[in-house]
């Protein structure tokens, strides 16, 4: 499985809010263990989920601040369980951005109900720190097709 669990990203307005979306494919090898029968996707998961989305709009804001790393999670929430399949969609709105540090209040909903919440915090790396050939893929999609009169706006 690779870690990316931001398939898109919708609308954006970089550094205030952000609407990203994720499918978990039901042939995942977390399903296998979480749980035999009744797959359901990770809290964890959840949360990164999260924390990407909200990563992808704090970078975006200001790519030479480094990339956006998750450092806190506070009043994480789990309402509902999320099955393989399922669109999860991504809501993070920035609450403070400073150059060391950034924090978020994001949300995670599949067919418009409220699945988790966290409040994260953010700290930053310096991209010379990342592999040289890194490249956010998410990101860079959504800022060609922005740039080329898509939608840029979103709404937490």
């Amino acid at each position: 499985m690779r870690f990316i669990l931001v398939d898109e990203i919708l609308a954006m307005e970089p550094g205030k809010h952000v609407h990203g979306i994720k499918t978990m494919p039901p042939h995942e090898d977390v399903f296998r263990d979480h749980f035999p029968g009744f797959p359901v996707v990770p809290g964890v998961l959840l949360v990164e989920m999260m924390a990407q989305t909200a990563g992808k709009c704090l970078d975006a804001e200001s790519p030479e601040r480094g990339k956006a790393m998750l450092v806190q999670i506070r009043k994480a929430s789990f309402r509902q369980w999320v099955s393989p399949g399922h669109r999860a969609d991504i809501y993070a709105e920035i609450k403070a951005s400073a150059p060391a540090f950034a924090t978020a209040t994001c949300r995670v909903a599949v067919e418009e109900r409220d699945v988790a919440e966290a409040e994260l915090f953010f700290s930053f790396v310096a991209r010379t720190a990342l592999a040289a050939d890194y490249r956010d893929e998410v990101l860079e999609r959504y800022l060609l097709r922005r740039n080329t009169g898509g939608s840029s706006n979103a709404t937490p």
